[in-house]
């Protein structure tokens, strides 16, 4: 059994090639069936590799992404970068810790929350401008509010408005709907998976969903045993 990876490893084995260029990677954990969630939810298929795996490719990124969904059901609270890590960050020239965005259309988001009144940066909020009026002022006041679409939220737009703030390393953490809708646009670059040394079975859905059947070759970055996980890393041709 391989030991759990080393963290400087990690650093090197996720690196990006060009921070300037912006980058959508996708990290996702799935059982060896292919499930997505145990018990409804994916952090019952991760182990302390995934969850370093994690910290560190939050710890390269500009910006977390998820869907409302995500927040909701996994419990999203105020992200935060291990003091080691925001030392890492700022030696490059990086802010202390990534920005925190969130999709939604409908802005059933509470303020209140602790996505909101943790978080050790300002949250964004991307909507589209006919998400209801109240909602979007209310979480105006805990939050930046990125308007990106007239009806449903364009993801184009959004990168675009994310990378206008200086946030081009985008590591979107799920859920599965915003996975299926990015790479419906071709909008993803990377994925980087843990394969859970677990089988599921039930009708848990998979990494991707809500998106016509379609093919996107990636190539093999690296393959990183940890224990009896696989970190996956794969980057679009």
């Amino acid at each position: 059994m391989t030991a759990t990876p080393d963290r400087e490893a990690l650093f090197a084995a996720y690196a990006l090639p060009d921070r300037e260029k912006r980058c959508v990677r996708m990290n996702f954990v799935a059982s060896l069936d292919g499930a997505a969630t145990l018990d409804g939810r994916s952090g019952g298929l991760g182990d302390e590799s995934d969850r370093l795996a994690m910290q560190v490719l939050r710890a390269l990124a500009d910006v977390v992404l998820v869907g409302a969904g995500t927040v909701r059901v996994e419990g999203y609270g105020g992200l935060a970068v291990s003091e080691a890590d925001a030392a890492w960050r700022t030696a490059r020239g990086l802010p202390e810790q990534p920005r925190l965005a969130v999709v939604s259309s409908s802005l059933d988001l509470d303020p209140a929350s602790a996505f909101f009144t943790a978080a050790a940066t300002s949250p964004i909020v991307v909507t589209h401008a006919g998400a209801p009026e109240a909602r979007g002022a209310e979480l105006a006041r805990v939050a930046d509010v990125v308007v990106a679409g007239e009806r449903a939220v364009d993801l184009h737009g959004m990168l675009d408005a994310l990378a206008d703030r200086g946030l081009r390393q985008v590591l979107c953490e799920g859920g599965p709907h915003l996975f299926g809708a990015l790479l419906e646009e071709d909008l993803v670059d990377e994925l980087c998976l843990s394969l859970s040394p677990t089988l599921v079975g039930g009708a848990a859905g998979r990494i991707v969903r809500g998106t016509p059947e379609l093919a996107r070759r990636m190539h093999l970055v690296h393959a990183r045993p940890a224990g009896d996980l696989l970190l996956l890393r794969y980057r679009r041709h």
